[in-house]
């Protein structure tokens, strides 16, 4: 990261910023470009290990590009504010971002499958004793990126230098 200032690296931080992002974008290889998609999500955290959830039609672009690869990558942004001035270039704006990558795959296991979905349920709503039709869980796709790399950059008003006049 290029502004080691704004970097985040305290891991209870990184958890607490994700928890105040609702929507993940994510970014799947597609021919000669990328294709990048805004997810509602969940995720799991156990021993340090994190673990994203994603729910979706079980067929379509996303679908196809994810059987074809075993790598995506992430991004999710909060806090968003725009910091106005009387010169143009010291206009600013503060966010939270986190940034990463990991393994992407679609969830076959039902249990595993009703876990992910409670993960994203309970993102939403700060509650996972929710109940699963069983003909609805065979139609809905899980996604799920075992995360191997991340990084977390916040931009608040203690790290802003605007030029004067």
């Amino acid at each position: 990261m290029r502004r080691k200032d704004r970097e985040i690296t305290s891991y209870d931080k990184m958890l607490e910023i994700m928890q105040s992002c609702d929507c993940c974008r994510i970014g799947l290889k597609d021919e000669d470009s990328v294709y990048i998609l805004p997810l509602n999500f969940g995720y799991e955290e156990k021993s340090g290990k994190l673990t994203l959830y994603f729910h979706g039609a079980s067929e379509g672009k996303k679908i196809d590009l994810i059987k074809q690869q075993n790598t995506a990558s992430f991004e999710m942004d909060t806090k968003h504010q725009l910091v106005e001035a009387d010169v143009a270039c010291s206009y600013s704006y503060l966010y939270q971002s986190i940034m990463g990558k990991g393994k992407i795959s679609l969830v076959d296991d039902p249990e595993e499958k009703i876990n992910g979905l409670e993960c994203v349920m309970l993102h939403y709503s700060n509650n996972n004793t929710w109940k699963f039709n069983e003909e609805v869980l065979k139609r809905v796709a899980v996604i799920k990126i075992e995360v191997t790399e991340w990084s977390c950059k916040a931009v608040s008003y203690t790290h802003l230098t605007l030029p004067t006049k």
